[in-house]
């Protein structure tokens, strides 16, 4: 059988997306842009990455297809994934970098959205001679999508992909753009396969063997013109005489078929390569990796926001109150000095709270002891197994007078470069005084200062205003972890209303006084006798390894929408002193990183 027997038409050098019926119109391959982020024309692309696809790749695939909400991916996570929905998205245009020249900005449409073409001369005959390939007519315009990459450079990469626009969902399938067109990994398999010397029947067979897997890949549809397509432009250099694969056979009348008795490459593959999952261990996790199995997850969810959940009533976040303490309710020996309470077990409860929430929130005397990462290790959230910054909450920090002397050494930044967290938000008072070079450095990072107009004559924020302004900044849950300051002050008659729930580990251990307590003003009635300054109500406990775990709520008397000791008239305000100077981005806070979890 001759090179020439196994064309299928179409001039293509390096492939683009493939349509199943060869269409009227040239499309435009977003990989074939040199200045792409995406490299997705890699060398060396084989049968491999269809045997042992990307991890989840069937899920991501969806994930980009649907794009409901933002997605967050570090820089090599889209270089991997994004080749296999370019069959999906066609760029129209980029938008180019902002002023800070951090930003870079790519919109992208549905490949549905494109009109309907016109064929130019249909009945024009090749220049070879031979009569033309029918060419089908996809009807154009049938869905509006869209969807914006934004791709951050600076202390730290990352890409998001976002929907815009007035059609929030395709009006098609996955599946349906499958049958339409090949993704350019696809292409690339079957073109590097066939360079090796095998015909294109014999490559679309091997590549067939596994379904799964190619379906998991976008190619339910591949077909033997997909391969011959895209192996053209080689094929028609190559002198050579074609092959099988090992182990297959030519069969009149039924193409490249296995022999009998042969193994198929793809289960070779599989035997070579597969491991016993009990007895594997993914050297790529960090050793901090942490694990909180699933049933310990359950008792609670009653106290936890819910997933997707807006903003409560009045516009406040869900607030989750947590902290470890001792059995004399301390939080640590002395002023200034970090103290280890909690057990492994409930340490790994406090990473699953974090992954359960936007935003996490200190003081500025915690920020200064422990110089903390503030950060979720919990295995399978981003950094640690799974996408992006998938569960990575917020770092905000309540810092007053701007006494925080953030540096590239400390571990929150140092977290960030690593991949493995979210640059800080910093509040400050309206008379602190910051440098310009620690405004710069930390948008480097892709974190920011806010600056709140309004605080008592003691300059403490007010907790109203202070959850408004991380509510207009797209935050919907805030975890609280501590100090003993930023905790006594929430326990306050006036702003205990902001608690939603409260989670406490108590560890078996007295560490005696002289050391910061949680302990709340006592109280008195109309008579002057004290009273107990709270109570909590729905109170569930659970052991955790030595220490216990106590959940519960507020009493309703101490809840409200609009607490009238949080009175909050004007929208939060950024720190005037500075504003001017933050590099603007239209209003996208695009990695500092995602505001979601």
């Amino acid at each position: 059988m001759s090179n020439g027997d196994l064309e299928g038409g179409g001039t293509i050098g390096r492939p683009e997306p493939s349509d199943g019926n060869a269409e009227a119109e040239k499309e435009p391959s977003t990989s074939n842009d040199p200045e792409s982020f995406v490299q997705s024309s890699k060398s060396g692309r084989s049968t491999s990455e269809l045997f042992n696809p990307p991890k989840y790749i069937a899920l991501m695939r969806q994930r980009l297809f649907e794009v409901t909400n933002k997605i967050e991916l570090q820089p090599h996570e889209f270089e991997l994934y994004w080749p296999y929905v370019d069959n999906v998205w066609v760029r129209q245009h980029r938008a180019g970098k902002d002023r800070s020249g951090r930003y870079t900005t790519d919109y992208y449409a549905c490949r549905l959205q494109r009109p309907t073409s016109t064929l130019k001369d249909p009945e024009k005959s090749r220049s070879d001679g031979k009569p033309s390939r029918k060419r089908q007519i996809r009807e154009g315009g049938t869905c509006q999508m869209r969807v914006k990459t934004v791709q951050f450079r600076g202390g730290h990469n990352g890409v998001t992909i976002m929907p815009i626009g007035d059609q929030p969902h395709h009006t098609h399938s996955l599946n349906h753009l499958d049958k339409v067109k090949r993704s350019t990994v696809l292409m690339e398999i079957a073109r590097s396969e066939v360079m090796k010397g095998y015909m294109p029947a014999s490559v679309h067979t091997v590549m067939s063997e596994d379904m799964e897997k190619l379906s998991a890949i976008g190619g339910r549809y591949l077909s033997p013109n997909d391969v011959r397509n895209a192996s053209r432009s080689w094929r028609q250099t190559y002198q050579e005489q074609l092959r099988v694969h090992e182990g297959y056979k030519y069969d009149h009348g039924n193409g490249i078929v296995r022999m009998d008795g042969t193994v198929s490459l793809a289960s070779m593959y599989h035997r070579v390569h597969s491991f016993d999952p009990a007895l594997t261990y993914d050297a790529s996790l960090s050793p901090s990796t942490l694990r909180f199995p699933l049933e310990s997850r359950t008792f609670l969810e009653p106290y936890l926001p819910p997933k997707g959940r807006h903003p409560a009533i009045g516009g406040l976040p869900h607030v989750t109150l947590t902290y470890a303490t001792s059995m004399d309710s301390s939080l640590s020996l002395a002023p200034g000095l970090q103290t280890v309470l909690s057990g492994p077990q409930s340490k790994a409860m406090t990473h699953y709270l974090r992954s359960r929430h936007d935003a996490i929130l200190i003081g500025v005397r915690t920020a200064l002891t422990d110089d903390p990462a503030l950060n979720c290790r919990l295995e399978g959230m981003g950094g640690f197994g799974g996408w992006g910054w998938e569960g990575q909450p917020r770092p905000v920090v309540i810092d007053p007078n701007a006494r925080w002397s953030l540096s590239e050494q400390s571990k929150v930044l140092q977290t960030v470069h690593a991949g493995k967290g979210k640059a800080p938000w910093i509040i400050i008072g309206p008379g602190s005084s910051v440098d310009s070079n620690r405004i710069e450095m930390l948008n480097n990072y892709g974190g920011k200062f806010l600056g709140l107009a309004e605080s008592d004559h003691s300059c403490r924020f007010q907790w109203e205003a202070i959850l408004k302004a991380l509510a207009s900044e797209g935050i919907k849950s805030v975890m609280v972890e501590g100090g003993g300051t930023i905790i006594n002050d929430l326990f306050r008659p006036e702003n205990a209303g902001a608690i939603n729930s409260v989670v406490v580990t108590i560890a078996p251990t007295y560490l005696g006084s002289g050391g910061v307590t949680v302990c709340p003003a006592r109280k008195q009635d109309t008579s002057g006798r004290p009273q107990p300054a709270l109570r909590f109500q729905n109170v569930k406990w659970q052991s955790l390894g030595e220490d216990v775990v106590m959940c519960g709520r507020l009493p309703s008397a101490h809840k409200s929408s609009s607490p009238p000791s949080l009175r909050f008239t004007e929208p939060p305000l950024h720190a005037e002193k500075f504003l001017s100077s933050l590099p603007q981005s239209n209003g996208q806070h695009i990695f500092q990183p995602p505001l979601s979890s």
